[in-house]
């Protein structure tokens, strides 16, 4: 599957770069690491990457704004993103042939090459993988692409502290190390917080109370994150907090916005995947999302999470 991605890459002229909706640093790093890496290898390729920016990860890269006739006689590539309507940017169809890329459970195929691999960490550590197939060919890999995977790569595995981390991720790192970026300023700006999360993050640990399953349930309405300044999308920042506490096996967030109540689960050992599916969602087996339409049918979800938590023998 590799060798037929980058052969299609070697026989297009120009090539778009699409990934999800919501993007987080994997999103970010697979879809622009590979477009670096294009550029690098073939000069002379027009290579775009499109979707809507998210400001928290300008750090990393500023996205193209392109015209509707860019996507004749294009290629096509959506990374890390598991079903088509997490796309971002709709116009990912309109292109002459379509890859996708992602480390996702497999449920909703699409693309004329599909290159799926769930037992990677990330998508970033399958771009890598990509160039190392592609070095025969001439493939180069430069310090922002380098920079790019790295953050992709830290960024799903929660710092190599994930169960997803593999020898594969660490000899993709021990790699990406080598180039010579800025590992501190690309810490400081994937873990540095503003004091309004921080404040925010010790009102939700200090209302914590674990059900007796191990599931903990944080829900955010829209009230309480208008008192502390907290944006929905800033939410995503302290996802991992629960994954230190003793006794909790699996934990929720449910972040209210205008027209939907968005879902993050995780967990440290029960399957949460199968959940997440029921409510409009999907993901890893330990890191999934959803959504809900109503405290309601949050409830539901909770049930249904703490049902999984109780059968769970850690």
């Amino acid at each position: 599957m590799k060798s037929e991605i980058i052969k299609a890459i070697s026989e297009y002229n120009t090539i778009i770069i699409h990934r999800h909706v919501r993007p987080d640093p994997d999103a970010y790093g697979s879809q622009v690491g590979l477009a670096k890496i294009i550029q690098e290898t073939y000069p002379n390729k027009d290579v775009y990457v499109v979707g809507e920016e998210d400001s928290s990860l300008n750090y990393l890269a500023r996205l193209d704004d392109i015209e509707d006739d860019k996507y004749k006689d294009a290629l096509v590539i959506v990374c890390d993103t598991a079903n088509e309507e997490r796309i971002c940017d709709q116009r990912y169809n309109q292109g002459q042939k379509l890859i996708k890329i992602d480390h996702h459970p497999n449920r909703e195929p699409y693309g004329d090459i599909m290159w799926v691999d769930p037992d990677a960490s990330s998508t970033s550590e399958m771009i890598y993988e990509l160039y190392l197939e592609g070095k025969s060919d001439g493939w180069t890999l430069n310090q922002d692409s380098a920079k790019l995977l790295y953050a992709g790569i830290v960024g799903d595995t929660g710092r190599f502290l994930f169960p997803s981390t593999t020898e594969r991720t660490f000899n993709a790192a021990q790699e990406l190390v080598t180039h010579n970026f800025d590992r501190k300023a690309l810490y400081d700006n994937m873990y540095q917080v503003p004091i309004n999360i921080a404040k925010f993050k010790g009102e939700l640990l200090s209302s914590l109370e674990p059900r007796e399953s191990g599931l903990a349930v944080f829900k955010l309405p829209k009230e309480l994150l208008n008192e502390y300044g907290v944006s929905a999308d800033e939410t995503h920042t302290f996802v991992g907090i629960a994954g230190d506490i003793k006794g909790i096996h699996a934990w929720v967030f449910f972040v209210e916005e205008d027209d939907v109540i968005r879902v993050r689960l995780r967990s440290k050992g029960p399957v949460i995947n199968e959940v997440a599916a029921q409510f409009n969602g999907g993901g890893h087996p330990m890191a999934s999302g959803a959504k809900v339409f109503s405290w309601e049918e949050a409830d539901q979800l909770i049930e249904a999470l703490d049902q999984v938590c109780h059968a769970f023998e850690g």
